[in-house]
């Protein structure tokens, strides 16, 4: 059963009683998981954050001995998935909060405004002092697209979502084509090395100097979520659209979407992302950001069956719920983890454990943080109700509210 919106949306009914959606909460606690499976090769290889740009994280995904097997899997696995798995999430997030200001009376998007903008400073803070991929100010600038167009008609998302794709694969199509243009024949369109300079910054230099790097070479940095706007904004209205037809309800309706999305989410995003795996790195961007988000909607579906089939939630579930709860806080707390352990400013093991160490030790620590993020959560909200990033931002956000007229 659904109900509809004043602009005549069909609306899931768990959210418009607003009640909280156990999937979204586990769901999110595995995509940020599923995040650092793919950020931690980026903290620990020569050069850091800067190797993203110049090629120096694609690697093959089945040639070599055991442990660059190993590694290639693992990224094909996670990389692009997991973070299109979390835009998803929070489409659905900021539909539920549009519900609960309709219900309430309350202008939209109104005080949502102050929320988008504190997530773009919180983002901001987190590019400089700690990583230079932060997801969180692309999230916040699509995220006011979004609420905008959540109070217009369904016809004009139906037309924003198709925009957003078209325009997205188009600019993907190009990029890689004029990539595999620029290769060599035998070799490879992108740089594929790191300068020395940089090599030094991450595995030597300061705290300090990684700061003032991330701000010198900004705009480059911060081509990822100008040149991903179009998926943002398409993954963003997809969570949306999922969320109020019912996909993330404990009902049958919602068990059908989810087997749905599970067979055509991975039946055409596995392929499609082996192709591209395969065909080289100069088909990064296709794999990554066109690909990706096929299996994501797989790992959505897959998730949902597994959490379909489990009667009595146990430790494991109960971890995942909470670091779902603290979504934001695990995402910030675990890339500081990995920024402490690998760059020189901290244990400098990026630069100790490079070699015949690498990847199983790069692996061991993404299982070592991914623990401790369940841990610590759960032990956290045994005595809080949220995250202490979400209890800031509440009560950042509350003075704010409370200020304006």
């Amino acid at each position: 059963m659904t109900t509809t919106t004043g602009n005549g949306a069909a609306t899931a009914p768990e959210a418009t009683a607003g009640r909280r959606l156990p999937l979204l909460d586990v769901a999110r606690g595995i995509a940020i998981i599923g995040t650092l499976m793919t950020n931690v090769w980026i903290f620990t290889q020569p050069g850091g954050e800067w190797a993203v740009l110049s090629g120096g994280t694609s690697g093959g995904a089945f040639s070599g001995s055991a442990g660059e097997a190993a590694e290639g899997v693992f990224r094909l696995v996670a990389d692009g998935k997991f973070l299109s798995l979390l835009t998803i999430l929070f489409g659905a997030g900021l539909a539920i909060q549009y519900e609960s200001a309709r219900r309430r009376g309350l202008p939209w998007p109104g005080r949502y405004r102050w929320r988008a903008l504190f997530l773009l400073a919180e983002g901001t803070v987190h590019f400089v002092l700690v990583f230079a991929w932060d997801v969180l100010m692309g999230y916040a600038v699509a995220a006011l697209v979004t609420a905008w167009l959540l109070a217009r008609s369904e016809r004009a998302r139906r037309r924003a979502t198709g925009w957003a794709a078209g325009a997205h694969l188009a600019l993907m199509g190009l990029l890689t084509a004029a990539l595999v243009g620029l290769a060599e024949p035998g070799g490879s369109g992108t740089d594929g090395g790191v300068s020395q300079r940089v090599v030094d910054l991450y595995a030597h230099g300061g705290w300090g100097d990684q700061i003032v790097f991330r701000l010198q070479n900004a705009v480059a940095l911060r081509m990822e979520p100008v040149l991903t706007f179009g998926l943002l904004l398409f993954l963003f209205l997809l969570g949306v659209r999922l969320l109020r037809a019912g996909a993330f309800g404990g009902d049958d309706v919602g068990r059908r979407i989810r087997r749905r999305m599970l067979r055509w989410g991975l039946g055409l995003g596995v392929p499609l992302n082996v192709a591209c795996a395969t065909a080289g790195p100069d088909w990064f961007l296709l794999g990554r950001y066109g690909a990706a988000p096929f299996v994501a909607v797989g790992y959505l579906g897959l998730i949902g069956v597994v959490v379909d089939r489990v009667r009595r939630p146990g430790r494991l579930t109960r971890a995942v719920t909470s670091l779902g709860r603290t979504a934001l806080s695990g995402y910030v707390l675990q890339n500081v983890l990995c920024a402490c352990v690998a760059y020189g400013f901290g244990l400098g093991l990026a630069e100790r454990l490079d070699g015949a160490w690498r990847p199983w030790w790069v692996i061991g620590l993404w299982a070592a943080v991914s623990a401790l993020l369940l841990v610590a959560s759960t032990l956290w909200l045994r005595h809080f109700t949220a995250g202490p990033l979400e209890a800031l931002q509440r009560r950042v956000l509350g003075l704010a509210e409370k200020r304006s007229p």
